[in-house]
């Protein structure tokens, strides 16, 4: 595996490998926070144009775990905010000795371009690419969801329902697992206000969680990247798509995932991300996990694993 852009582009057997990895790594990190000499005399870049904190750290603490050198940066502060743009940035980096660049940008398709322009041959691993993609978080996912029902290493997640609810629209996550979760075998829905979901059947949550899903995975409501309010209110969001307490308590078995940062009271309540069937602490737990995999698959050689 050269880069890693896209769920799309793992078949069945790619995926599990990772997830399987990452599993391995997940067991060997309760045990010890030694680090692997995998990485040694690589040197990693996470180069990021948007905020973030569970992707940025985990990521960069992935790399240091498997020896690697890291080197952080940050559009502000940067010739970014003189007006240097993603290629001369790239090759900037590459220039400096970089193998690997791990990209966070605004522009759907900035990974792609990276990997595929001829701009650097670094590796390039997506962090999140506007609207369009963020394969490790579906891959984290799709971890905490197998560990979740139990499920060993070397199978997928047949039979399983996930119920992926509301701002499908903005949404990466909501794309990178629609793309990667029926790969492993689950049922997947998208479901949500019309202006989030179009084409949706549900006229509010209450009547999706009546197909009894197995895991329900709440999206972040994302008014950043709105030019303009597409819901009445909060207050009416949470009153018809929220999984308050009342919700959970109708569904006691099913799993809840969201993949942070999340606006509690809004798209989520307290109660559910917090009660016992939450997997959102797994989620970060696993963020490492499946980091440190795909940098070792991307990175190391091939007789030199974790």
């Amino acid at each position: 595996m050269r880069h890693l852009l896209s769920t799309e582009e793992l078949d069945r057997s790619k995926a599990i490998e990772i997830l399987d990895s990452a599993s391995q790594i997940s067991r060997l990190n309760e045990d010890t926070t030694r680090k692997f000499p995998t990485l040694q005399g690589k040197t990693v870049v996470t180069l990021f144009f948007e905020d973030s904190t569970r992707t940025r750290i985990s990521f960069e603490l992935a790399a240091k775990r498997l020896s690697a050198d890291v080197i952080n940066f940050s559009a502000g502060g940067s010739a970014v905010s003189k007006g240097e743009n993603l290629k001369d940035t790239a090759q900037t980096l590459e220039a400096l000795g970089a193998d690997a660049l791990v990209v966070r940008h605004s522009a759907s398709g900035a990974s792609y371009n990276l990997a595929h322009n001829g701009w650097t041959s670094a590796a390039i691993v997506n962090a999140g690419d506007g609207t369009n993609q963020h394969p490790t978080q579906a891959l984290l996912d799709a971890l905490s969801l197998r560990q979740g029902f139990q499920i060993e290493d070397g199978k997928g997640l047949e039979g399983k329902k996930v119920l992926i609810v509301g701002d499908i629209l903005h949404s990466r996550v909501a794309r990178s697992n629609l793309a990667l979760l029926p790969t492993l075998g689950a049922e997947v829905e998208a479901v949500g206000p019309g202006s989030f979901s179009p084409g949706c059947k549900y006229a509010n949550l209450d009547e999706a969680l009546e197909t009894k899903p197995d895991a329900i995975m709440m999206l972040r409501v994302q008014k950043e990247r709105m030019n303009q309010p597409l819901i009445p209110s909060d207050k009416e969001y949470s009153r018809l798509w929220g999984l308050t307490e009342q919700r959970v308590r109708k569904v006691p078995n099913s799993l809840i995932l969201h993949p942070g940062p999340m606006n509690r009271g809004l798209e989520i309540s307290t109660y559910a991300a917090e009660s016992e069937n939450s997997l959102v602490l797994r989620q970060v737990k696993n963020g490492l996990a499946v980091r440190m995999a795909v940098l070792s698959m991307i990175l190391g050689s091939k007789n030199e694993t974790v």
